[in-house]
């Protein structure tokens, strides 16, 4: 199939004009209720990334890379907890709003140790 030259234009186009979504995302293995916490200035690329590299047997995660081989795919779920909301008000820092969801959510599931496989609290993803 062929995409027309207006069609290429207008789907660059659309690709430059979306923004990057700031957010905490989780991976969460059902079986055990562990959950694995992350954070991105743009959440799409990491959460993808983690998936593959499951999915390819090559996460540097070692105890979620054995879980997910030893379960299967079908026990864990890829989601987005929450996103920054952009504010046009001076003085928005999309860093620092990022940080305050951060903490929520590493206070809520506590991902580290028994509970979780980060290896600590730093979450934050390129």
């Amino acid at each position: 199939m062929q995409v027309s030259t207006a069609s290429q234009k207008e789907l660059k186009r659309a690709y430059k004009e979306k923004r990057a979504v700031a957010g905490v995302f989780q991976i969460n293995n059902h079986r055990n209720g562990k959950v694995f916490l992350g954070s991105s200035l743009n959440i799409e690329g990491p959460l993808n990334a983690h998936e593959f590299m499951l999915s390819s047997g090559s996460h540097r995660n070692c105890a979620l890379q054995a879980d997910y081989k030893s379960h299967g795919a079908k026990a864990f779920t890829f989601d987005v907890l929450g996103v920054v909301e952009i504010k046009d008000a001076p003085g928005f820092n999309i860093s620092a709003e990022l940080e305050v969801l951060e903490n929520l959510w590493l206070e809520e599931l506590n991902p580290v140790g028994d509970k979780g496989y980060n290896p600590n609290p730093k979450i934050r993803q390129a």
